[in-house]
């Protein structure tokens, strides 16, 4: 069943290969190439910033246990460097010891006493061979001495170099958590600016809202003088009829205390 599965999968695989090869030629594989790289960009954008923010947590985490062996490394480099410096130490007082034993066993050489420590008596030759064998071991002592020195100086430079890249190491952590809080802070502001928005009005709508009443305003008031100076102009053709026997002109005069024509005349001849 399960190579009749993978038979299956394997011809539908080459099957796609060779529709790609027919349809694009020889650029088939730049097509695929693309479609692959443009189908995980289209992803990565969909991943939400949280779990983007919480992703980058967890690579700094991760940086602990290097944190870690970088401390375990300094100490250790300094512990050596301590302990060799001792010894260095050590090394140097017996060396000056038997420098002092040599120089002190070469002046009863020189002078001929050779009677030593109790009184023994050595010959000329045992002074001399002794003498040889403690000269041999001192400048053995001696380029051991010297190595230990070269020894020492790269040990401390190993402690400043663990050092430094312990600092380092912290430093860039330091730095990456700073950073990443200051992303979550921008995040979180621009979230906060979002929900404030939904509860504003949208400038652009009120301004065209205004300028939508203020038309309407125009419009009537347009449509009210026009109403107004219709009837005014308007030829209405209306007929008045006068009752018979009726003396309008006499009604107005006496409506408005207004005096005759002829009596006008004979009052301004008066004066």
């Amino acid at each position: 069943m399960v190579c009749k599965v993978m038979k299956k999968g394997l011809i539908g695989a080459a099957l796609g290969a060779t529709a790609l090869g027919l349809i694009f030629g020889t650029a088939a594989p730049s097509y695929v190439w693309t479609g692959m790289a443009k189908a995980r960009n289209s992803v990565k954008r969909s991943v939400p910033i949280e779990f983007e923010i919480d992703r980058a947590r967890q690579e700094i985490a991760a940086l602990e246990p290097a944190i870690n062996g970088a401390i375990e490394a300094l100490v250790k480099a300094e512990v050596e460097a301590e302990h060799l410096d001792k010894e260095i130490a050590s090394t140097r007082d017996e060396l000056n010891h038997e420098g002092r034993e040599l120089q002190a066993l070469n002046e009863h050489l020189k002078t001929g006493d050779l009677h030593l420590t109790g009184g023994v008596a050595y010959s000329t030759k045992e002074v001399k061979n002794d003498l040889a064998r403690r000269m041999d071991h001192y400048k053995l002592v001696k380029n051991i001495l010297s190595e230990k020195q070269e020894t020492l100086k790269v040990r401390q430079k190993n402690v400043v170099s663990a050092r430094e890249g312990l600092t380092a190491m912290q430093n860039a952590k330091r730095d990456l958590i700073a950073r990443v809080e200051g992303i979550e802070a921008r995040l979180n502001q621009i979230k906060a600016n979002r929900t404030s928005n939904e509860f504003n009005f949208d400038d652009s709508a009120v301004g065209q809202a205004k300028k939508t009443v203020s038309e309407l305003e125009s419009k009537l008031e347009q449509m009210a003088r026009y109403d107004d100076l219709k009837g005014k102009y308007a030829d209405r053709g209306v007929s008045i009829t006068v009752e018979p026997g009726r003396d309008v002109t006499k009604e107005i005069d006496a409506e408005f205390n207004s005096a005759p024509k002829g009596t006008e005349k004979a009052s301004a001849e008066k004066f």
